[in-house]
This record gives structure tokens, sequence and C-alpha cells, in this order.
């Protein structure tokens, strides 16, 4: 990796300037958008994956291949930069400590450590009174049918780490499916989650700032196709009690963990109004791609705010909003008619660079801005489906 030139100040308490250069471990789309960010303020962004011509390569002042395990190669990485961030929390912990001995690492790797596991997180939630979803750890299908009947015979199966986007899970309804769904798992720490009929899916995405401060975006609604992320719905339609202790279950968790950066907070409405965590993301998050165009500050700049040791923005939202994702199936036919969706005054295009659509690859997403939420949505759906037609 060449030298990146560097004229910054480091403020006595860590503030890191402009025109200094932050270190980011991933190089996807979340790494571009927050890139973009960056360079907007005058920073320099470096960016270490295992690929190149990266989403976020494309964009940075510098982009290295090499793999999370090479930990020579994070050492030298972290030498060149002022400060170290994620984009995605599947680096190994023994990446972010090699780091952490040469450049602060925000948010710090015991962050990493409890969010990129399961167990360690629904037991970490549990353990400081944040309501979560029954859950049982499975190591064995004797563990397995013993979980199962502790929650009433449905449950969740999950692998306890590297899992998102639906990877690693199966539903099960009956003893019956064990069987058939135990061969998966075997050798593999799990854990059983109680099936919980759920109104709706929420999430609030935050930020804390190195002093501590700790600013929110509101709670929206989320709905999946095939376990990922299909539709963002900013704000959710919920009551204002809903809305409140979702973002003091969300400010508690950044508290709890001394998070210095973006976290997000997956969240279930239950029928009776309460909320239980799903999952947490200790970054940012497909939820509030949104905030790109209809906030004050993106998450991604409070993402850069925060680890920079900046005042936190504000989270405003300037008008209410839509996400919809564009997954490679859009291209199963061809390119996508992206003249159709541009006569769309107030939608707004996101590609993220990546030169392979693959069914159920996030490719880049749409965003529209509406006088109501609903509005908002339609207009969203109405974008995609004209980039499906010829």
């Amino acid at each position: 990796m060449s030298a990146i030139p560097s004229g910054a100040a480091i403020l006595s308490g860590g503030t890191i300037l402009p025109g200094a250069t932050i270190g980011v471990l991933g190089s996807g789309q979340l790494g571009r958008m927050f890139t973009i960010a960056a360079r907007r303020m005058g920073y320099r962004v470096a960016t270490l994956s295992p690929e190149q011509d990266t989403p976020t390569g494309q964009v940075a002042d510098e982009e290295v291949v090499a793999a999370y395990d090479d930990l020579d190669a994070i050492r030298a990485f972290a030498r060149r930069v002022q400060v170290l961030t994620f984009e995605f929390e599947n680096v190994p912990s023994a990446a972010t400590d090699a780091a952490a001995a040469f450049v602060p690492v925000r948010p710090a790797g015991n962050v990493l450590h409890v969010t990129q596991n399961r167990l360690r997180e629904k037991t970490f939630l549990s353990g400081h009174g944040f309501p979560v979803t029954p859950f049982h750890p499975v190591n064995s299908r004797q563990e397995l049918a013993a979980a199962l009947q502790a929650c009433g015979g449905r449950g969740i199966l999950k692998t306890a780490g590297f899992g998102y986007d639906g990877k690693g899970q199966a539903r099960i309804d009956s003893e019956l499916q064990m069987d058939d769904i135990w061969p998966a798992y075997e050798g593999v720490p799990a854990v059983l989650e109680a099936f919980v009929p759920f109104e709706r899916e929420l999430s609030v995405v935050a930020a804390r700032g190195l002093s501590g401060q700790v600013v929110t975006y509101g709670v929206v609604e989320n709905r999946h196709r095939n376990h990922i992320l299909d539709l963002t719905i900013a704000p959710a339609s919920v009551p204002d009690a809903v809305a409140r202790e979702a973002m003091r279950i969300t400010e508690g968790i950044l508290e709890a963990l001394d998070v210095v950066g973006v976290l997000c907070v997956e969240l279930f409405l239950q029928q009776d109004g309460t909320v239980l965590v799903n999952e947490l993301a200790p970054r940012t998050h497909n939820s509030g791609h949104f905030t790109f165009d209809a906030n004050i500050t993106s998450q991604f700049e409070q993402q850069l705010r925060a680890v920079c040791g900046l005042p936190l923005g504000s989270t405003e939202q300037l008008r209410p909003a839509a996400m919809v994702n564009l997954l490679g199936d859009l291209w199963e036919h061809g390119e996508p008619h992206w003249q159709a969706a541009a006569h769309f005054p107030d939608v707004k295009i996101h590609l993220y660079g990546k030169s392979e659509p693959r069914v159920g690859r996030k490719m880049g997403h749409l965003t529209a801005l509406a006088a109501t939420p609903e509005l908002a949505a339609r207009r969203a759906w109405q974008a995609r489906e004209a980039l499906a037609r010829k």
C-alpha cells in the first residue's frame, strides 16, 4: 500500500480532523456510501478486503486487497490510517485486535465480538435487561429437541455466527422436521429462538459519539421478501409510546456496549404493542439508506462524525421517505430500464458498482420522497416496477 498523504491534525481527546485518512475494513455498498460522505467532508479513505474493484474501492483513495486473517497486512494497513472502522461485522476479532495496537478502532473490537455471534449477542442483551425473543443454545440434536419443547414446539434455528439476510436460518414447526434440518447444523454452534407471531418488523438506526452523545433516526418499518429487506418506510406508522420505547431501548444498547459509531437495532412489534430486540448490526444499515437523501445528516456522515470524534449532526428528516432494494433478479431479462425510473422526479437511484448481478444480490436501491410515508412507498414500488418494463 502506498503512502496516503495526510496533513490533518489529531486533537487531544481523539478528534480527527478533515484531511486525515479513515481506514475501512470491508468494501461493499455500505463502505461506498460512507466513503462518499467522508470525501465530501475532505477526508481520505482507504479500504481493505479480499477483493478488488469493489463498491468501496471504486470511490476510495486506496484499495488494499488482503484477507481479514492476514494480520501482517492488517497491521500495515492500520499504520497508514488515523482511525479504523468497518462496514461489515464479520471481520475476525483478531483483525481488530491487531489494528488496535496502532490506531483507534471505532466501534471497538469488543462490540464486534458481541454482535457477530447471535448467542453472545442475545446473552448480552438479556443480561442487561433488554427484551429479547426467548432463546436456547443448541450444540446437539438432543439439545435441539429440548429447546424446541421449551419453545412450545416451534422456533427458528440459527447458526450462532456469521449469518445475515436469512442465511443460516431454518424454521421448525414440529419435531418431525428435525431429522431433515439438523444435519446442516451438526458441529456448528447454533441457537434456537422461539417463534414470535409479530405484527411488524421495525428498526432504529442510531449513533453515539466519542463524547457519549447519542442521536437516533426514529423508528422505521421494514418489510422482507425471502428473508432479504425489500422495503423500508420512514417514519413507521406506530403509536408514540411504541416509538419512544424502541428509541429508549436503542439508546440503552449503545450505552451498554459503549459504541462509538453507528448501530442498528432490529425489533419485532408484537400484537400487544410491546417490542422485542431481534438483532443488532454495529454499522450503518440497509434500513437507514433513506437517510442519504431524506435527512440533514445521513447515517454515513454520522458514522464519520462519530469515529472522528466530531459532534454528531442533526438527524431531522426533511420529508417522508421509502427505500426499496434492487436485487440481481432485476437483470434476469437484461439491463433494467433506468430511464423509466428516472421519470419519477422524487425518486433517487443508487447503484453500487457491482459488475455481476446475481439472484438475491443487492445491486442498488431506490429512495422515494413524498408527502406521506405511504405515498413514498407507493412511488418507490412504482419506480422499481418501471425498471422491469421495456
